[in-house]
C-alpha cells in the first residue's frame, strides 16, 4: 500500500543519513498511528495533549514532555487525544561503522542483547534533553544538523545506559511473542490483499485460529474487530487515492475492496465524518 504500509519495508531517511522526522497534528494524514512495524527504532515525543500508545501488548499514556523509544520490529500504534507529537524513525546500524567502543555499544542494542526501556517520563531530564536536541535539529535542518542529531542520539543512549534504564540478556534477538507473530501475519495478509474480498474465515486461517476465538484475540490486541480494522485500512487507502489520483469515487471504492458504492460511502463517512466526494474537495 502506498499510503499506509502496515509493515514498512522501505528505508527511512537516506542511506547516508537514515533518520526520518515527522511533526504530527490533526491535519497530518497519519494523525492516528495505526498498527504497523519497521526494522528501525522510533523515538516519539508528545508536545501537547495525550497519546495512548501500544507497543506489542504493552499500553502507555504519553503526556507533554514524555518520550517513547520503540525498538525495531515491535508492533505499535498510537491513539491521539487533542495531541501534537513528533516521531523520528532511525537506523542505529549507522553507528556501527568501525570496531570501536561506540560501535560496540550499538551492536549490543541492534542485536537486542541490550534492550533500552520503552517509556521515559519528564523526570528523566537528561534523556528528555537529549531527545529535544534531536527533534529540534531535525525540525530546523540547519547546516550541520546531522552532526547534532548523531551526537544527541549517542548522548541519549549513553544516559539510558549510565542510568541502567535497560534490560540485558543473551547476545541474540529476543524471540517474538507468539501472539504478536500471529497479528503480524494477519496484518501482512490485509496489506497484500486489501483490494480483494477478505472474509473472517480467511483471516482466522492466516492466524491458525478458530474464527470465534480469533475475533476476541484480534480485538484484545488492536481494540478493533478484524472486519472493522479491514474497513479502516481500506478507507485510509481510499483517502490517498481521492487526494492523489483522478479516479472517480466509484473507481476508488472498487479499487479499495468495496463492491457496493453506498456501503463504501457509509463506511467512509463513519471514519472520516464526511462523504468521499466532500473529502476530495
Amino acid at each position: 500500500m502506498q499510503y499506509l504500509e502496515l509493515h514498512e519495508n522501505k528505508k527511512h531517511g537516506t542511506t547516508d543519513f537514515p533518520f526520518e522526522y515527522h511533526h504530527i497534528d490533526r491535519k497530518h494524514a497519519r494523525y492516528v498511528m495505526d498498527y504497523h512495524w519497521h526494522e528501525e527504532y522510533e523515538l516519539i515525543r508528545v508536545l501537547r495533549g495525550c497519546l495512548e500508545m501500544k507497543v506489542n501488548e504493552q499500553s502507555f499514556s504519553l503526556r507533554p514532555g514524555e518520550l517513547m523509544l520503540v525498538p525495531g520490529g515491535a508492533l505499535h500504534s498510537g491513539e491521539p487525544d487533542n495531541c501534537v507529537y513528533e516521531c523520528l524513525v532511525f537506523d542505529p546500524n549507522i553507528f556501527i561503522y568501525e570496531n570501536g567502543i561506540i560501535a560496540g555499544w550499538f551492536r549490543r542494542i541492534v542485536s537486542r542483547s541490550l534492550r533500552p526501556d520503552i517509556f521515559y517520563g519528564s523526570d528523566k531530564k537528561d534523556i528528555v534533553k537529549a531527545a529535544g536536541l534531536v527533534f529540534d535539529a531535525m525540525a530546523g535542518a540547519e547546516s550541520g544538523y546531522e552532526l547534532t542529531v548523531a551526537g544527541s542520539i549517542s548522548m541519549l543512549f549513553g544516559r539510558i545506559i549510565s542510568t541502567k534504564l535497560y534490560e540485558a540478556g543473551p547476545n541474540k534477538p529476543v524471540r517474538e511473542n507468539r501472539n504478536i507473530h500471529r497479528i503480524k501475519k494477519v496484518l501482512d495478509y490485509i496489506d497484500s490483499n486489501f483490494s480483494s474480498e477478505i472474509t473472517l474465515e480467511q483471516l482466522s486461517a492466516v492466524a491458525s485460529m478458530n474464527p470465534k476465538y480469533f475475533c476476541r484475540f484480534f480485538r484484545k490486541i488492536t481494540n478493533r474487530t478484524p472486519m472493522d480494522y479491514l474497513n479502516y485500512q481500506r478507507v485510509e487507502r481510499a483517502c490517498y487515492d481521492l487526494s492523489h489520483t483522478g479516479q472517480s469515487v466509484t473507481e476508488v471504492a472498487y479499487r479499495c475492496g468495496f463492491n457496493d458504492l453506498s456501503y463504501f460511502i457509509r463506511i467512509f463517512k463513519k471514519y472520516k465524518g464526511v462523504t468521499p466526494g466532500k473529502y476530495r474537495e
